[in-house]
């Protein structure tokens, strides 16, 4: 803590004096990326180039512009033997040409400068006002974004007392929390408060706001600070405090405490201070509550001149009401009975320094940002913390195991019937939800509809017709291969689907021959490596799917497939940030040590690699996710779609004509017919399904996602030119094909009992 009671108050603005008379620039002009550019370069002509020994603003020099003083200075500084010049502008510009997304060109259009620091005798390169800020400040992107940094750059802050006052300063202009600083303190450097004050023997003697002015333009040449030298009386104290936004206190005289509260509070300033034991940290907002009493009511109704001029033992009554004694930390409180004894003072620690500059300006961005900040006082005990401290809770990366993994490829000997329904429960569907009842006897196999596992993206059953389409194209396979295949029909009306396959004697070697495949029919999501399709690949599929009533469009170039890989990724990035469609994502994921494995997917099936694994996790947080959609970005959420879809030998669409529930579930048929065949032809496949697949107008894509109603049809028109879909046809699903290893594990179903029961019962 420092000292401030000087009658007098030297105001420097934008400007101070240094020893010799001359008025020099504290920082030259505002760091917010907006401001002009011409602003930022001026600097008074200054008839000598060394400041006075309190001298803390560096001189910027801008050779582009050259008015007489500047064409002056430049060659007197280069061949003054004294003077040290030190150019890295190169480095500086190849390192803000690495911004993402690229600086815009005015601003890297940006001249060299010039800063000249009289104390070091040193001359710097730098980057224009502009591209110096947003490179300096970018990796505080995304903690704090872009519009908040020009927010924040517009505050005042005033810091009286530069020890404690020191660290608080130089985070502020660290991390770009403010657009000006005002420094106060009359005390100069010792080596007494080397222990918690960054500077260095090279600063002893020196002013303590000039030397935490000096620091801070070594950092930012660009960040006015004005310093006062000269401490705050009473009649200093308007000029001080005029125009601030937020006060930070932190000197050791308890009448100033209280004075520049009272003249805060007469001006509606908040007021902020760290005491340096056990991370303690005072809140006043008196620019919210003008009337509430100065350093919470702790003092009572004090007088400002019985505070004046205490001993650090006279001192003591008062710092117990303030800080309460029972609060301290047993080596602080054990402290005070030995001041004046053995300490010539109060202890204080760098560590605790430290703590209260990252509380300080924790609270100056809630100010800033008009974020909720409550007056009143909170402890950040990192002690405390420590002593709670405990073994993290260990990752589950146990493989999968083989019950898991294996899956007969037909069930057990048994009845026909039986057989046929088992192989339309193993069809495939959005989520593995299962979406059916399944009815069977010696004479028919029958798959309902059933709407009890809906979600989002199953617009109008969709979806769930599709899934209804596949599981009907396996019963036929299997009973083609069983020799009971009788007639099969899809019948439907409004939201009700059936779809039946008389059991009677006949076959169908086409769907015969698929019978094995079928059973083997798996989702690889692999990332694949993009092998050219085979020669008669293609036609072959196409012809699956014809004979099914459906169409499939195959796309095998590199830069259609690149352009449906942009068209999934922002689709995946609209399902990460609509709040429901996130919800349900996860909902449908299976962890294998905690849920139940008979629906929904298996996380291991995902084939994530650790880095996508910890994106994954990363953006299951719902917190992460609503933060993403307020900046709006998230582009990333899109990647693992990207990577596998840019890693396919092909993409394919089965589309059918119709848009009834009948005409998507033949379109699931095709789809069906499709899918096995690729695999048994060597292919690796995934389904895919972007989130605006099944909506068909404007009010449904707003059902999916208000917020991104316009940009998902966007998509939608996007993928329909690209696959050159005709108006007639409705999109039933989506592939791709590669060239990958087998899956970990394969999805499993509820058992045949369970669905047939519940058909049974009548649920749904």
């Amino acid at each position: 803590m420092s000292s401030l009671r000087s009658p007098a108050l030297q105001r420097s603005n934008t400007s101070g004096t240094d020893d010799t008379g001359n008025t020099e620039t504290l920082g030259t002009g505002n760091s917010r990326p907006t401001t002009n550019s011409n602003q930022l370069d001026r600097s008074p002509d200054s008839p000598c180039l060394h400041s006075g020994p309190n001298s803390a603003a560096p001189k910027i020099i801008n050779p582009a512009h050259k008015p007489a003083n500047q064409q002056r200075r430049s060659p007197e500084l280069r061949a003054d033997p004294h003077i040290e010049v030190i150019d890295r502008w190169d480095e500086q510009k190849a390192n803000a040409q690495s911004v993402l997304p690229p600086l815009a060109p005015e601003i890297m259009a940006e001249s060299k400068r010039w800063a000249f620091y009289p104390w070091r005798k040193t001359v710097v390169s730098i980057l224009g006002p502009r591209s110096f800020r947003a490179l300096r400040l970018d990796r505080n992107r995304n903690l704090i974004t872009g519009s908040e940094q020009d927010r924040l750059g517009r505050l005042k802050i005033g810091v009286v007392g530069l020890s404690v006052g020191h660290a608080v300063a130089h985070m502020l202009a660290t991390q770009g929390l403010c657009g000006t600083l005002r420094l106060a303190d009359l005390d100069t450097l010792e080596v007494s408060n080397l222990n918690r004050v960054p500077a260095t023997v090279f600063d002893l003697g020196v002013n303590k706001a000039t030397v935490a002015a000096r620091r801070i333009a070594e950092l930012d040449p660009y960040l006015p600070v004005e310093v006062n030298t000269s401490g705050l009386s009473a009649a200093a104290m308007d000029a001080f405090l005029d125009g601030l936004d937020i006060l930070v206190e932190e000197c050791d005289s308890l009448d100033m405490k209280v004075g520049v509260r009272l003249a805060a509070r007469a001006r509606h300033i908040p007021v902020l201070m760290a005491t340096s034991d056990r991370g303690l940290v005072d809140i006043e907002r008196f620019d919210m509550d003008p009337s509430r009493p100065i350093l919470h009511g702790l003092l009572g109704d004090i007088d400002l001149d019985e505070l004046s001029g205490l001993s650090n033992r006279e001192k003591l009554p008062y710092i117990l009401r303030l800080f309460d004694i029972q609060g301290l930390s047993t080596r602080s409180a054990a402290s005070l009975v030995e001041i004046e004894q053995t300490l010539a003072t109060w202890p204080q620690l760098a560590s605790e320094v430290s703590l209260g500059a990252t509380a300080v300006c924790e609270a100056v961005r809630r100010i800033g940002l008009n974020e909720p900040l409550a007056s009143g006082r909170v402890r950040i005990d990192v002690g405390q913390a420590l002593d709670r401290v405990a073994e993290p809770a260990p990752h589950d990366e146990s493989s999968p195991s083989g019950a898991d993994c294996a899956m007969a490829a037909e069930p057990p000997e048994s009845a026909a019937h039986l057989i046929v329904a088992a192989a339309a429960n193993r069809a495939p569907s959005a989520a593995n939800n299962q979406p059916w009842h399944i009815e069977s006897d010696p004479n028919s196999v029958t798959i309902e509809l059933s709407t009890e596992h809906v979600a989002t993206l199953d617009v109008d059953y969709r979806a769930s017709a599709v899934a209804v389409g596949a599981a009907w194209f396996n019963a036929r396979v299997a009973a083609a291969k069983h020799g009971v295949l009788g007639p099969a029909d899809i019948a439907g009306h409004g939201h009700r689907l059936s779809a039946a396959v008389k059991l009677a004697d006949g076959g169908d070697p086409n769907l015969a021959r698929l019978y094995e495949p079928m059973w083997l029919r798996e989702t690889n999501r692999h990332r694949g490596a993009a092998v050219a399709l085979e020669d008669g690949v293609a036609a072959s599929l196409e012809a699956v799917a014809a004979a099914e009533g459906a169409r499939l469009q195959l796309l095998t170039g590199a830069d259609e497939i690149a352009d449906v890989a942009s068209i999934f990724a922002a689709s995946d990035r609209v399902r990460y940030l609509t709040q429901h469609m996130h919800a349900e994502m996860l909902s449908e994921i299976r962890w294998p040590t905690t849920d139940s494995m008979e629906s929904g997917i298996d996380m291991r099936s995902l084939e994530m690699d650790r880095w996508e694994l910890t994106g994954f996790n990363i953006a299951r947080r719902p917190d992460v996710i609503r933060k993403l959609a307020e900046w709006e970005a998230g582009a990333g959420l899109g990647n693992y779609t990207r990577a596998r879809i840019c890693a396919s030998s092909g993409f394919g669409v089965v589309s059918i004509q119709g848009d009834t529930l009948a005409d998507y579930a033949r379109g699931g048929s095709a789809m069906e017919a499709v899918w096995i065949t690729a695999q048994h032809l060597g292919l690796a496949v995934q389904p895919l399904a972007p989130v605006f697949l099944y909506a068909r107008n404007d009010d449904e894509l707003r059902g999916l996602s208000p917020d991104f109603a316009a940009h998902l049809g966007s998509l939608q028109e996007r993928l329909r030119a690209l696959t050159h879909t005709r108006a007639d046809e409705s999109h039933v699903l989506l592939f791709r094909f590669s060239h990958a290893p087998k899956t970990s594990v394969r999805s499993l179903r509820r058992s045949l009992g369970t669905v047939s029961a519940a058909a049974m019962t009548g649920s749904g």
